[in-house]
């Protein structure tokens, strides 16, 4: 049986993102003071009393809106009620009770799942403010006083969040799961890849690029293994990112590219390889991630005899600095080659913990010396003494030789594509660390 799921819900601006935040621990959701800054939903582990369970952070509820965004956030907010075992509706003791409030308390009391009551930025400690008592017309119980900025009431809100979760059952072991992050620029298609693996609406998907701000997971389970997608905002050029909100997008992009096993490059077909595909990529490669090239919207490119494998080339120009990767071409929108996404996430992720014993590569290093020999330098010759891999995700390799600089950048890359000749490691970076004889380090 999976985790418990507590939703966070309430009208706009009222500190559910805070809230959210100090309940995890972590500076997990964007904090603005702009109403519709947490746009889709946004999942985090937390224990309490020796349970644990999931929480989801939502965008505001608007009942009654034209606005197509908060439309959406509606939606996905409702997507989650449906979805939680408990839900806790946030409200702000400064406005008192509104008719927002009372609407989506309504539609909370529908669902006829546990609502906890939060009210929030009671931030002063001592006797209960009397503004507190007026939430009781909601019919939700007893409203409980917190504080989302210096964390008073929130360990009875979590009591009260535990008390009504469903009885304790031996857990899932989420050891066999993959992470993999979603990552592009703007408006590739990398939320309608992830709608499209999950059969849900589960991120909004709009033309409007900059939609997806916060990087968002989504736990898929199939005849392929366990997988946690994580789908990530459109990173931008920096002379495009004006707002401090949007800047938070890029960073959380970044933290999502760290926490994943693999990573799925986006790009656009129709574009083909932008300089910014190209810096996105890098983040990648730079972080050690297995990645995979996916070309998007392969259904609306105009094709001849050809078309495929120019494009292919094209991308391996562009991208050389990580030729490993492979290269699938996609229709997001009509599902075309999907499941081969799940084959080779999981191809990927087993080449980059990849583990070659001593001797193997040590037999691979001394056939790679007998046929081209260590470079020289003012009559000096390189010696490699022996190879050992230190490391998974990526490959980590540590070569012992007599003097470091007489490594030339080249033969370090003759002795990569040698590894890689023989033992694949497609689909992820490998990192060669060089020691001097002597090294303490």
């Amino acid at each position: 049986m999976s985790k418990p799921l507590v939703a966070i819900v309430g009208r706009p601006n009222v500190g559910k993102s805070m809230l959210f935040n100090k309940l995890v621990g972590q500076r997990l959701s964007i904090v603005e003071d702009t109403p519709g800054v947490t746009r889709d939903r946004l999942y985090a582990v937390c224990e309490w009393c020796g349970r644990q369970f999931d929480i989801v952070d939502t965008g505001g509820i608007e009942p009654n809106t034209d606005s197509e965004i908060l439309a959406f956030m509606r939606e996905q907010a409702q997507i989650a009620i449906n979805a939680a075992d408990v839900i806790v509706l946030v409200t702000d003791i400064r406005t008192g009770v509104t008719a927002a409030d009372k609407e989506v308390a309504n539609m909370l009391k529908r669902s006829r799942k546990p609502v906890v009551l939060a009210v929030n930025k009671a931030d002063s400690t001592g006797a209960a403010d009397p503004a507190l008592y007026e939430f009781y017309e909601l019919g939700l119980g007893d409203p409980i006083a917190v504080s989302a900025i210096h964390g008073h009431g929130t360990g009875d809100l979590l009591d009260e969040c535990v008390f009504h979760f469903p009885d304790e059952t031996e857990e899932e072991n989420d050891g066999d799961v993959i992470s993999v992050a979603v990552i592009g620029k703007p408006n590739v298609g990398k939320s309608s890849l992830i709608n499209q693996i999950l059969g849900e609406k589960r991120v909004i998907v709009s033309d409007v690029a900059g939609t997806t701000r916060d990087a968002v997971d989504s736990l898929v389970e199939n005849k392929y293994g366990r997988y946690n997608f994580i789908d990530t905002a459109g990173i931008r050029r920096k002379s495009k990112v004006e707002e401090r909100v949007e800047k938070f997008s890029v960073m959380r992009a970044q933290l999502a590219i760290e926490r994943a096993d693999v990573c799925l490059i986006m790009i656009d077909g129709r574009d083909g390889v932008t300089e910014q595909d190209t810096k996105i990529a890098g983040l990648a490669h730079e972080a050690g991630k297995a990645s995979v090239v996916i070309v998007n919207k392969w259904d609306l490119v105009d094709k001849e005899t050809g078309t495929m494998e120019k494009m292919r080339k094209d991308i391996m120009r562009d991208l050389s600095f990580m030729s490993y990767a492979p290269i699938l071409f996609i229709s997001a929108l009509t599902g075309q080659r999907i499941e081969r996404v799940f084959e080779l996430v999981n191809f990927v992720n087993d080449q980059t913990n990849m583990r070659i014993t001593t001797g193997m590569l040590n037999d691979v290093l001394a056939d790679a010396q007998a046929r081209v020999q260590p470079p020289t330098d003012k009559g000096r010759r390189l010696k490699i003494y022996y190879m050992t891999q230190t490391g998974i995700k990526p490959p980590n390799f540590v070569v012992f030789c007599n003097k470091k600089e007489l490594f030339h950048f080249s033969y370090q890359r003759y002795l990569e594509n040698q590894i890689r000749a023989v033992f694949g490691l497609e689909g992820t970076p490998i990192r060669l660390v060089i020691r001097q004889k002597g090294d303490t380090e």
